[in-house]
């Protein structure tokens, strides 16, 4: 690295944009040196890194990095126990070398860089090509400039506890492939990715495949599948049958960019086949199918169906709508600008999403009425499902006091996915609960949960329910324009310390049924909605 050019580069912008700033005092104080190595003098400065900072900081860490030393690289980090393992392992597991580290034009004091190096493996070598940045920011105690540490500096697909490997792949490469026989990839289906690394983690020997080299990330502390950054050594990849509908997944990845946070699941009710999941998250969870939020009143089609189930009401049956309903002292509301409606029937109750109407039947029930139907009709919060991939399957404790009450509304301690929603849609409009999977069950041979269903009287009095909701309720903005048979459920979940509730939304068209979740997204009909329709309109 020719440290004046590189400091030349760096610095360009800065004359410009910090001109005659002043940040602070300074003060000279006695320090060790930037590698904790021995004493030195530094400046104590406050305030933001002036371009020279900037300059030096980035020049010193990069120069470090590209002669493989991770500790010297860490110290000028503000994290330097975090940064070490992550930047050793660049040099060291990831078998990297001919490190050239070139900066860009710096925006600010963020600093963007291209990496070039070389992988080298039981004599077998590849190019490595990518670009990232940095920030550096001033150091709370030292007073020093520094690289603002998180994994993704050293390769922007590195996580919490990740660091490089390269060496044989723990499990063999697959071919997946959608249920019209098409290739599912990375590149074309982005949301795909984790799936796609985790089917290979579990069924990459089974398929048939051989092992290849490659240089991976290694997820240490989630223990999640490696996921593959640059292939050595081709292995030969197995075919793997799941049961993802190309169609409907390029509508899911396509609908959830419109909206951040935002994840969907799309199921065929009559199988319980995952025909699409797609997440759009800055943190790359895959909460489509993992996540653990309180999925809003689109909780109320369970709980109409334990209504109807106990006998306590049917759809035409009186579910009166008051302006506010207490349960165990504690007083609940419904959204501002429904109006009072103390004739109407759940039907009507449900297709509003009428809270106090449902709150008022929490004294009627007992603690564990909903529990029972959550778990022995529609298969959820048994922790049992065998999809193929790991899934959250619901949570719906046996609640005491108001929380009965804000459990029947899908708040307090309830905590569903989106692909629990979906699957609940599904055993709504059919019956029968049957569990998702992703690949066939005749893979493995692995037993899938079992539940009992409803009866045909309830799915009945649901399908109508949510065909109103549709067609003019809460979800009839989101869903204008679907066609065939159709069904939805709203959902607004408020979550302490949010301004904006989690906008939730499940509906079904003829044999597909979805469900969203979008955080931060308002109302039901505001995000999620949208997202459920475009995949509704697209079909399996």
């Amino acid at each position: 690295m020719r440290k004046g050019a590189k400091r030349a580069v760096i610095g360009s912008v800065f004359a410009l944009m910090l001109g005659g700033a002043g940040y602070g005092t300074l003060t000279i104080v006695s320090a060790v040196s930037d590698d904790g190595s021995g004493p030195g003098t530094t400046s104590e400065k406050s305030g933001p890194p002036d371009k020279d900072e900037v300059a030096d900081t980035t020049e010193a860490f990069f120069e470090a990095w590209e002669q493989g030393r991770g500790a010297r690289a860490a110290s000028f980090t503000n994290n330097a126990s975090a940064a070490e393992p992550v930047l050793t392992s660049f040099g060291g597991s990831g078998h990297l070398t001919d490190v050239t580290i070139t900066p860009g034009t710096a925006q600010g004091t963020t600093v963007p860089f291209s990496v070039r190096a070389t992988v080298s493996y039981a004599g077998t070598t590849k190019p490595l090509t990518y670009d990232s940045e940095l920030t550096v920011v001033r150091g709370i105690t030292t007073g020093r400039a520094l690289v603002d540490w998180e994994p993704t500096v050293v390769h922007p697909e590195l996580g919490d506890g990740d660091t490089l490997v390269t060496e044989e792949s723990s499990s063999p490469p697959i071919e997946a492939v959608g249920r019209d026989g098409s290739v599912l990839t990375k590149d074309k289906y982005p949301s795909l990715g984790p799936v796609l690394d985790e089917l290979r983690k579990r069924y990459g020997r089974s398929a048939g495949g051989t092992h290849g080299v490659e240089l991976s990330i290694r997820h240490t502390s989630s223990g999640a599948a490696d996921t593959s950054l640059l292939t050595l050594t081709e292995g030969r990849a197995g075919r793997l049958p799941t049961t993802i509908s190309p169609r409907a997944q390029a509508a899911a990845e396509k609908a959830v960019t419109a909206y951040k946070e935002s994840s969907v699941v799309a199921v065929k009710p009559s199988t319980g086949e995952i025909l699409a999941v797609a997440n759009n998250r800055a943190d790359g969870w895959n909460a489509a199918l993992e996540g653990e939020l309180a999925p809003g009143s689109t909780m109320k089609i369970i709980s109409s169906a334990m209504l109807i189930d106990n006998g306590l009401t049917t759809a035409e049956g009186p579910a009166p709508c008051s302006d506010s309903a207490v349960s165990d002292s504690a007083t609940f509301r419904n959204l501002k600008g429904m109006k009072a409606n103390e004739n109407a029937t759940l039907a009507e109750s449900f297709a509003r999403s009428c809270n106090t109407a449902f709150v008022k039947f929490a004294d009627e029930i007992q603690d564990d009425s909903l529990t029972k139907e959550a778990q022995e009709k529609f298969g959820l919060g048994r922790d049992d499902w065998k999809a193929g991939i790991t899934t959250f399957d619901g949570s719906v404790p046996v609640s005491e006091g108001p929380d009965t009450a804000a459990a029947l509304l899908g708040q307090g301690k309830v905590q569903m996915s989106p692909l629990n929603m979906a699957s609940v849609t599904a055993t709504a409009i059919t019956g029968t609960f049957r569990q998702p999977v992703i690949v066939p069950q005749d893979l493995d041979g692995r037993r899938l949960a079992e539940a009992g269903g409803l009866r045909a009287g309830t799915v009945n009095q649901l399908r109508a329910m949510m065909n109103r909701t549709a067609t003019s309720g809460t979800a009839a903005k989101a869903m204008a324009g679907v066609p065939g048979s159709i069904g939805a459920k709203t959902g607004s979940a408020e979550v302490d310390g949010q301004a904006t509730s989690n906008s939730w939304f499940t509906g079904f068209r003829d044999d597909v049924a979805a469900a969203a979740m979008a955080q931060q997204g308002g109302h039901g009909s505001d995000a999620a909605g949208p997202i459920v329709a475009q995949v509704l309109r697209a079909g399996g």
